[in-house]
């Protein structure tokens, strides 16, 4: 049943997530720190929402927070706000 949202892919890919985002928080170009604190906001926020929703067996959303969490993380890559090199992690150019 890999095509089903579940308590334990919740839970894997919020850690994933919030891993990436300790890494971003070290990672931070110079002169981009206004930017990056935007990003940073965005993606704990998307985290706690994830939460919410989990607590509440909202699947789907709790889900879809995460998604939006770490898009905002591959974003912040992309636009050279963080320097990263893990391609596991984030989609680097």
């Amino acid at each position: 049943m890999e095509n089903k949202i579940t308590k334990e892919k919740i839970e894997k890919y919020s850690k994933l997530t919030s891993n990436a985002l300790e890494i971003v928080k070290k990672s931070i170009i110079k002169g981009k720190e206004k930017h990056a604190k935007e990003i940073i906001d965005m993606v704990s926020n998307y985290l706690s929402d994830s939460q919410h929703f989990k607590k509440k067996e909202d699947y789907v959303n709790a889900f879809a927070a995460l998604n939006y969490a770490h898009g905002w993380l591959d974003s912040g890559v992309r636009l050279d706000i963080f320097k990263v090199n893990n391609d596991k992690l984030f989609t680097i150019k």
